[in-house]
C-alpha cells in the first residue's frame, strides 16, 4: 500500500523571527488546504531564547543577560516554557486536526506526532521511551511547573532516555490545524541556560540547576559518539517517516510564500509588542 506523502522542509539556520513566522505561515497554508501535512527541520542563526505564549518576560527572564550575550529572543505561538535553542535540531509538524490519523485530544495527538521523534532517537541507537506521569504529585507538577525552564521536567508523552528528558515540545491548535514544534538538543550549557532566568537568590538558582541535571539530558551526554546536526537530520527524517508511516517529499517555498513569511517575521515576531506582551 502506498504511503501518504507529506511535505518535507529543511530550512537550515534562520533568524528567530523567520523561524516562528514560517511555522505560523505553514499553519495558515495548511488551514487553507494549500499544502499537504508538513514536517520541517530548522536551526537558529544565533543562540535564541524562545518563550511560551503565556510566559511573562518581566517575572521570569533576565533580558539584560540575553542582550549582553547577543542572543536572540522570540515568543512562540505555542505554550510551554522557555527553551534556549543552541546546538540543537528543531522540528515542527503541521497537520490538519481532521486528518484521519490524528486523535481529537491534545495529549493523544501529541503521542502520535511524537512517534516520529521516538523513532528518530531509536535510529540513533538510543533507548528512548515515553514519559507518562504516574503519581498524583507528578501530574500536579505538570499543571504547576516549578521553573520557567522547559527541560526541567517531562510532560505527558515526552521522550526520555535513562529516565531523563531528551526532547522538549509544545503544541497549539488554530484554524483547525495542529502545530507541534520542539527542540532536540545535542548539547546543553547549563551555566549559560540558568543565567538567562530570574531567581529569588543564587541559592535557589543553584538548586534548580542541580535538579535540572537529574531530570534532563542532551544526546551527546548519552553516548561515546559525538553526533552532528546532519546526522540528527537524517535520523529524524527516517524517524518521522517510520513513526508517522508517511513518505516525506522535499518542498521549496515559492517567492510569494517567502515574501509572506518575511513580512510576518518583520511585522510580528521582530516586534516588541508581540515578544513582551504578557
Amino acid at each position: 500500500m502506498e504511503k501518504e506523502k507529506w511535505c518535507y522542509i529543511n530550512s537550515g539556520k534562520c533568524s528567530p523571527a523567520f523561524n516562528m513566522a514560517l511555522d505560523e505561515c505553514l499553519l495558515n497554508w495548511q488551514s487553507e488546504k494549500k499544502l499537504s501535512p508538513i514536517v520541517r527541520f530548522y536551526e537558529w542563526e544565533v543562540p535564541t531564547l524562545s518563550i511560551g505564549y503565556f510566559q511573562r518576560v518581566e517575572k521570569e527572564i533576565n533580558m539584560e543577560e540575553v542582550s549582553k550575550r547577543g542572543f536572540g529572543f522570540v515568543r512562540r505561538p505555542t505554550g510551554g516554557r522557555s527553551v534556549l535553542h543552541d546546538k540543537e535540531l528543531t522540528y515542527s509538524v503541521i497537520v490538519s486536526e481532521d486528518h484521519p490519523d490524528m486523535p481529537r485530544t491534545v495529549t493523544e495527538a501529541y503521542r502520535v506526532i511524537s512517534e516520529g521523534i521516538l523513532e528518530g532517537f531509536k535510529t540513533l541507537g538510543l533507548d528512548a521511551y515515553y514519559a507518562v506521569p504516574k503519581t498524583k504529585e507528578e501530574r500536579e507538577d505538570l499543571k504547576n511547573p516549578r521553573s520557567a525552564v522547559c527541560f526541567d521536567a517531562p510532560s505527558w508523552y515526552e521522550i526520555v532516555v535513562e529516565g531523563r528528558k531528551i526532547a522538549g515540545s509544545a503544541q497549539t491548535r488554530q484554524k483547525g490545524v495542529i502545530l507541534q514544534h520542539g527542540s532536540i538538543p545535542l548539547d546543553i550549557d547549563l551555566d549559560t541556560l540558568y543565567d538567562l532566568f530570574l531567581f529569588p537568590n543564587e541559592k535557589v538558582k543553584e538548586r534548580m540547576k542541580k535538579m535540572f541535571s537529574s531530570k534532563a539530558v542532551a544526546i551527546n551526554e548519552l553516548t561515546d559518539r559525538t553526533f552532528t546536526i546532519d546526522q540528527l537530520t537524517e535520523a529524524f527524517k527516517i524517524g518521522f517517516e517510520k513513526g508517522l508511516n508517511v513518505e516525506l517529499v522535499p518542498y521549496e517555498l515559492t517567492d510569494e510564500q517567502m515574501t509572506e513569511v518575511q513580512t510576518l517575521a518583520k511585522e510580528k515576531y521582530e516586534n516588541d509588542e508581540w515578544n513582551y506582551k504578557k
